[in-house]
Protein backbone atom coordinates (compact mmCIF):
# COMPACT_ATOMS: atom_id res chain seq x y z
CA UNK A 1 0.00 0.00 0.00
CA UNK A 2 1.13 3.41 -0.80
CA UNK A 3 0.87 6.14 1.89
CA UNK A 4 -1.22 9.15 1.01
CA UNK A 5 0.57 12.43 1.08
CA UNK A 6 -1.29 15.37 2.51
CA UNK A 7 -0.48 18.59 0.75
CA UNK A 8 -1.80 22.10 1.20
CA UNK A 9 -4.01 21.63 -1.85
CA UNK A 10 -5.83 18.60 -0.48
CA UNK A 11 -6.49 20.06 2.99
CA UNK A 12 -7.65 23.56 1.94
CA UNK A 13 -11.40 22.96 2.06
CA UNK A 14 -12.56 25.95 4.18
CA UNK A 15 -12.77 29.67 3.70
CA UNK A 16 -9.97 31.73 5.20
CA UNK A 17 -11.69 34.11 7.65
CA UNK A 18 -8.61 36.13 8.58
CA UNK A 19 -9.06 38.84 5.88
CA UNK A 20 -12.73 39.25 6.78
CA UNK A 21 -11.91 39.56 10.48
CA UNK A 22 -9.17 42.11 9.73
CA UNK A 23 -11.62 44.13 7.66
CA UNK A 24 -14.28 43.97 10.38
CA UNK A 25 -11.87 45.08 13.09
CA UNK A 26 -10.62 47.97 10.93
CA UNK A 27 -14.20 49.03 10.25
CA UNK A 28 -15.03 48.91 13.96
CA UNK A 29 -11.98 51.00 14.83
CA UNK A 30 -12.93 53.53 12.14
CA UNK A 31 -16.45 53.96 13.54
CA UNK A 32 -15.22 54.24 17.12
CA UNK A 33 -12.75 56.98 16.18
CA UNK A 34 -15.12 58.99 13.99
CA UNK A 35 -18.16 58.82 16.25
CA UNK A 36 -18.90 61.97 18.15
CA UNK A 37 -19.95 61.08 21.63
CA UNK A 38 -23.07 62.87 22.81
CA UNK A 39 -22.81 64.50 26.19
CA UNK A 40 -25.84 65.37 28.19
CA UNK A 41 -26.29 67.74 31.07
CA UNK A 42 -28.34 65.15 32.95
CA UNK A 43 -31.44 67.12 33.91
CA UNK A 44 -34.52 68.44 32.17
CA UNK A 45 -34.50 72.20 31.79
CA UNK A 46 -37.24 74.37 30.30
CA UNK A 47 -35.33 76.73 28.03
CA UNK A 48 -36.57 80.25 27.39
CA UNK A 49 -37.89 81.09 23.95
CA UNK A 50 -36.19 83.73 21.80
CA UNK A 51 -37.23 85.15 18.45
CA UNK A 52 -33.61 85.59 17.41
CA UNK A 53 -32.43 82.09 18.45
CA UNK A 54 -30.19 80.47 15.86
CA UNK A 55 -29.62 76.79 15.29
CA UNK A 56 -26.11 75.71 16.15
CA UNK A 57 -24.56 72.32 16.35
CA UNK A 58 -24.35 71.05 19.91
CA UNK A 59 -21.40 72.03 22.01
CA UNK A 60 -19.06 69.46 23.40
CA UNK A 61 -19.83 70.36 27.00
CA UNK A 62 -23.36 70.94 28.21
CA UNK A 63 -23.92 72.72 31.51
CA UNK A 64 -27.48 72.90 32.84
CA UNK A 65 -28.72 75.40 35.40
CA UNK A 66 -31.95 74.42 37.09
CA UNK A 67 -34.60 76.78 38.42
CA UNK A 68 -33.35 76.28 41.99
CA UNK A 69 -29.77 77.22 41.02
CA UNK A 70 -28.31 73.70 40.83
CA UNK A 71 -25.58 73.28 38.20
CA UNK A 72 -25.38 69.96 36.35
CA UNK A 73 -22.75 68.64 33.98
CA UNK A 74 -22.24 65.10 32.67
CA UNK A 75 -25.32 63.81 34.50
CA UNK A 76 -24.04 64.85 37.91
CA UNK A 77 -24.56 67.83 40.12
CA UNK A 78 -21.54 70.13 40.22
CA UNK A 79 -20.59 72.47 43.03
CA UNK A 80 -19.68 75.95 41.78
CA UNK A 81 -16.32 75.65 43.55
CA UNK A 82 -15.50 72.59 41.42
CA UNK A 83 -16.76 73.89 38.09
CA UNK A 84 -13.66 75.86 37.08
CA UNK A 85 -11.32 72.96 37.91
CA UNK A 86 -13.47 70.56 35.88
CA UNK A 87 -13.51 72.95 32.92
CA UNK A 88 -9.73 73.46 33.14
CA UNK A 89 -9.13 69.69 33.14
CA UNK A 90 -11.46 69.13 30.18
CA UNK A 91 -9.96 72.09 28.31
CA UNK A 92 -6.44 70.64 28.67
CA UNK A 93 -7.64 67.28 27.32
CA UNK A 94 -9.60 68.82 24.43
CA UNK A 95 -8.70 72.46 23.71
CA UNK A 96 -11.27 72.85 20.89
CA UNK A 97 -14.29 72.19 23.10
CA UNK A 98 -17.24 74.54 23.19
CA UNK A 99 -19.75 75.01 26.00
CA UNK A 100 -23.52 75.32 25.80
CA UNK A 101 -25.23 76.62 28.92
CA UNK A 102 -28.79 75.36 29.20
CA UNK A 103 -30.42 77.61 31.77
CA UNK A 104 -33.98 77.09 32.95
CA UNK A 105 -36.21 80.01 31.97
CA UNK A 106 -36.88 80.65 35.68
CA UNK A 107 -33.23 80.49 36.78
CA UNK A 108 -31.53 83.65 37.98
CA UNK A 109 -29.43 85.67 35.55
CA UNK A 110 -26.77 86.06 38.22
CA UNK A 111 -26.26 82.29 38.34
CA UNK A 112 -25.90 82.16 34.55
CA UNK A 113 -23.30 84.95 34.73
CA UNK A 114 -21.37 83.08 37.46
CA UNK A 115 -21.31 79.88 35.39
CA UNK A 116 -20.14 81.82 32.32
CA UNK A 117 -17.36 83.44 34.37
CA UNK A 118 -16.20 80.06 35.70
CA UNK A 119 -16.16 78.59 32.19
CA UNK A 120 -14.17 81.53 30.81
CA UNK A 121 -11.72 81.39 33.70
CA UNK A 122 -11.38 77.67 32.99
CA UNK A 123 -10.05 78.57 29.54
CA UNK A 124 -13.02 78.06 27.20
CA UNK A 125 -14.09 81.16 25.30
CA UNK A 126 -16.70 79.67 22.95
CA UNK A 127 -19.86 79.75 25.10
CA UNK A 128 -23.47 79.65 23.91
CA UNK A 129 -26.73 79.91 25.80
CA UNK A 130 -29.48 77.55 24.67
CA UNK A 131 -32.92 78.89 23.81
CA UNK A 132 -35.97 77.55 22.00
CA UNK A 133 -36.63 79.37 18.73
CA UNK A 134 -40.06 80.91 18.54
CA UNK A 135 -42.31 83.32 20.37
CA UNK A 136 -42.12 84.81 23.80
CA UNK A 137 -41.58 82.51 26.75
CA UNK A 138 -44.39 82.06 29.14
Amino acid sequence: MQARRHTAETEDHGIDLAPMLDFTINLLIFFIITTSFIKEAGVTVFKPAALTAEHRDSGNLLIAIRENGEVWMDRQRVDMRQLRAMIERLHIERPDDTVVIIADRNSKAGMVAKVMDEVRQGGIRDISIAADPGGASG
